[in-house]
């Protein structure tokens, strides 16, 4: 089973949503924990986006620490501005979620 962390800037986009848009992303989220490739890939295997109304879920796929980091909430306008900016970013991401990881381990 996969572990899912979130950025704080998906945080910030989750408290923005209504209520029914934050439960359908818990179920997203729980579904991922068992079906950690879900979604249509972005480009990479480990790169992928789930949709939801007009709205789409982009997250990144950690196998070396069956982990998933849920990067950002987006709309179909900002869409590719957002993959680009991930994919730039690539190395920022994952040594975010090594951190993550790595406090979780500490007693």
């Amino acid at each position: 089973m996969f572990r899912v962390f979130r950025s704080d800037w998906y945080d910030q986009k989750v408290q923005k949503l209504d209520k029914s848009e934050q439960q359908i992303i818990s179920k997203f989220e729980q579904r991922l924990k068992e079906q950690p490739y879900s979604g249509k890939p972005l480009g990479y295997k480990f790169f992928r986006e789930m949709r939801f109304g007009n709205k789409r879920l982009l997250f990144l796929v950690y196998d070396e620490h069956s982990s998933i980091f849920l990067v950002t909430i987006t709309d179909k306008k900002a869409q590719q501005h957002e993959i680009d900016l991930i994919k730039t970013n690539l190395d920022v991401y994952k040594d975010a979620l090594e951190k993550l990881v790595k406090d979780l381990k500490l007693p």
